[in-house]
């Protein structure tokens, strides 16, 4: 399945990127949105890609190298949490910034990923192939008190225990290596209302995926970022030029929480104005052509013209 970008038209009227502008794509992925920043920013533009995955980031790197009259590219590999020390390291600002913090379709469609709960693969989860930790491991090794309480804080599922305790019980025969495997062990305790569309698994696979890339630290980190630059403090230079627009898209309430309060927060103490009051959604078109649209929610700002010391 091709990877159709979320709320991409909405994306650039929010953030309005213009010509000869430095842009951020924080998790460039297939290239979609980075893509439709690069025909905003044009020739003279800068266009800074960052992913955790080689392999997101050198496919976005040549999707957007292929167009006629192409931004310069700078190419970031890592968590976006480092993105705010390496643009500084470079002598850069960012004008605007993306952080579409879903994963892309050809993530989630190749079984040896370990992302899909429906495609038989390795228990992987790993963005990064070369991290020491898989959703395995942490599957396999966890005592019970633990994963219980991965599963229920990461994945807010409710029938935790019973998840925590089944995995446990069947891991004792023998090691869960297996995404279908492991999908068949939660469905076992987990119901669901039969006119839902979440399968039972998916808030546990939601839960390692979150562990495995260490995803709310991540944030964390980048939401402090912004939040020290936009009041001026620290003693480095600012990442973010003075009215920076900044988009954050959210695919689930442990996402969505910390980057309603940091955005509600810079607007209540003058230091950024929300160019969004409610979150921006999908329309009905668009998550019948795109279904994984469904549960994203896109807000953002424009930090203060102040200039920073």
């Amino acid at each position: 399945m091709s990877h159709t970008p979320v709320l991409l038209e909405e994306c650039i009227r929010i953030l309005e990127p213009k010509p000869g502008e430095t842009a951020v794509d924080c998790t460039a992925g297939a290239g979609g949105h980075a893509q439709a920043l690069a025909a905003a920013i044009g020739p003279t533009g800068t266009l800074i890609l960052n992913d955790l995955d080689p392999h997101s980031l050198d496919t976005a790197t040549a999707i957007v190298a292929q167009r006629p009259d192409p931004p310069a590219v700078v190419p970031l590999l890592g968590s976006f949490a480092e993105i705010p020390g390496k643009l500084v390291a470079a002598g850069l600002t960012a004008d605007c910034l993306l952080a579409d913090l879903g994963f892309s379709s050809t993530q989630v469609d190749t079984p040896g990923r370990g992302f899909s709960f429906r495609l038989d693969g390795p228990l992987d989860m790993r963005l990064d192939p070369s991290a020491p930790l898989t959703a395995s491991e942490l599957v396999n090794t966890l005592p019970e008190d633990e994963l219980a309480e991965l599963i229920r804080d990461f994945g807010e599922e409710r029938a935790w225990r019973a998840v925590a305790r089944k995995i446990v019980a069947a891991r004792a025969e023998s090691p869960i290596t297996t995404t279908t495997e492991l999908a068949r062990l939660v469905s076992a305790v987990v119901r669901v209302p039969r006119e839902s569309r979440l399968h039972p698994a998916t808030r546990t696979f939601q839960a390692l995926r979150i562990a495995v890339n260490d995803e709310l630290g991540a944030l964390d980190a980048l939401l402090e970022a912004v939040r020290r630059t936009a009041a001026g403090a620290g003693a480095h230079a600012p990442w973010l030029s003075p009215g920076a627009r900044l988009a954050i898209m959210t695919f689930h309430s442990l996402e969505d929480r910390p980057v309603k309060n940091l955005m509600r927060d810079l607007a209540a103490r003058g230091l950024a104005n929300r160019l969004t009051r409610s979150p921006l959604t999908a329309s009905p078109d668009e998550i019948n052509r795109n279904p994984r649209a469904r549960s994203a929610k896109l807000r953002a700002i424009r930090l203060a013209q102040q200039e920073h010391a």
